[in-house]
């Protein structure tokens, strides 16, 4: 995932199957926990998404290259402290 566009479609396409897992439900079409299952792994990417976009926009306002950002670990974006 490299530009910031990029990131941002995927974004939306996570949040699009977020509502279609919703919808599923509840429309008996899968059980609540597959959705628990999947909406736990696309709460994951989400988040390390948002934070892939937050380090190349702190880059860029610093000075640096947004390029250099990376993906980091779901362990890593799932424990920071709030």
């Amino acid at each position: 995932m490299g530009e910031d566009r990029d990131i941002q479609t995927r974004i939306g396409d996570l949040i699009g199957e977020e509502h279609a897992l919703r919808r599923a439900l509840g429309e008996s079409e899968i059980t609540a926990g597959e959705e628990h299952a999947r909406l736990a792994a696309i709460e994951t990417q989400l988040d390390q998404c948002w934070d892939l976009l937050r380090q190349r926009r702190a880059a860029r306002e610093f000075g640096g290259d947004p390029d250099q950002a990376r993906v980091r670990d779901a362990a890593t974006v799932e424990n920071y402290l709030e």
